[in-house]
């Protein structure tokens, strides 16, 4: 009873986990996205990295932790998906790699064809890396072909079917209004107008591939039987759907902040409803119920379970607080002297 205790915690904590790298890191791979659709000039191309600037680097610490976390409390899962979705993490890590490069590398020439190299770069790492994460969860709400050993029967095609293409498209819209939304928070003049205009357009995608995601999800998976055997779950789809509502709302009032809270509260409460549909598989199996991975098969011993409860319990708590303080302290409007002055910071 107890071992089943931690097992459900580290459950919740790796759903916390994610949610938390969706939120955070969704804004700045969604800027990413959008920085070659909506910046006319090299002032504005500026701009979009010293929005991010401050914040990327720590975001990604998130997906780090949410993998640790995986590995330490459910090495069995761990290691179906570095085997199984090897192609699809290797393409993801390298897209990460090389926006992280090109933040960094792309101030160090003063040439405009160097720039464009390493925004095209920037470009592509943070579409792909989107892209690539939806299709991941598309899958694992859908059930991955695992045999009765946890071995994966298929290659990097096999992932690609329609229903993860969907997620793939969910995430990278979804990423793009939440980075079209901290953009207009953090810019000013014609390209904030310019954001605020797609982000309306972009908006309208988000909610009908969202609906659209949804009904798929009622036909093809078992995602919504825990909310007819637990309604108040219901509570993490509705709060998804509310908070999406509202993001056009705050856009039209000008309110840039509010709207992209709701864009991060939209992002949250989607992740808790694939979460909570999940519980207690994390890896489902399509090919037979009976063999997917779960909170109980695949978890680690009781002991090591306790120790990295009290770990996280002591250090998440920090690293929260200073996450609150980065986003405190450097969550400001951009000025034309900060523009002109560096790239990233």
């Amino acid at each position: 009873m107890e071992h089943n205790i931690f097992q459900i915690i580290w459950f919740i904590l790796w759903g916390v986990l994610w949610a938390g790298y969706f939120v955070l890191d969704g804004f700045d791979l969604g800027a990413g996205i959008l920085l070659p659709c909506v910046t006319r000039n090299e002032i504005e191309r500026r701009a979009v990295y010293q929005a991010i600037g401050p914040f990327w680097d720590g975001n990604e610490v998130w997906l780090i932790t949410a993998g640790g976390a995986t590995f330490a409390a459910f090495p069995k899962t761990y290691a179906v998906m570095f085997s199984g979705l090897y192609t699809a993490l290797y393409l993801l890590l390298f897209g990460l790699i090389i926006r992280g490069v090109a933040i960094e590398f792309r101030g160090k020439v003063q040439d405009p064809g160097w720039r464009r190299f390493w925004d095209f770069l920037f470009w592509i790492g943070s579409l792909v890396s989107t892209f690539i994460l939806g299709v991941a969860f598309g899958n694992i709400f859908l059930g991955l072909p695992l045999d009765r050993e946890g071995h994966f029967l298929g290659s990097f095609f096999t992932l690609l079917h329609p229903y993860a293409l969907l997620a793939g498209l969910l995430f990278v819209l979804a990423f793009s209004v939440h980075g079209a939304t901290w953009l207009v928070y953090r810019v000013n003049g014609e390209l904030r107008e310019r954001l605020l205009r797609d982000a309306r357009i972009l908006w309208v995608f988000e909610a009908v591939v969202v609906v659209a995601f949804w009904l798929f999800s009622l036909k093809l998976t078992p995602l919504w039987h825990n909310y007819l055997r637990a309604p108040i779950l219901l509570i993490f789809p509705l709060l998804a759907l509310g908070a999406l509502l509202l993001v056009p709302y705050f856009l039209h009032q000008g309110r840039a902040l509010a709207a992209f809270l709701s864009s991060g509260a939209t992002i949250l409460g989607f992740t808790a409803w694939g979460m909570a549909g999940l519980f207690p598989n994390l890896f489902p199996s399509r090919l037979n119920p009976a063999w997917s991975l779960t909170i109980y098969n695949s978890s680690s011993s009781p002991l090591t379970l306790k120790i990295m409860t009290v770990v996280a319990f002591i250090f998440v708590p920090i690293v929260l607080l200073y996450t609150f303080w980065t986003y405190r302290t450097f969550s400001y409007r951009l000025t034309r002297e900060e523009v002109a002055y560096g790239e990233g910071y």
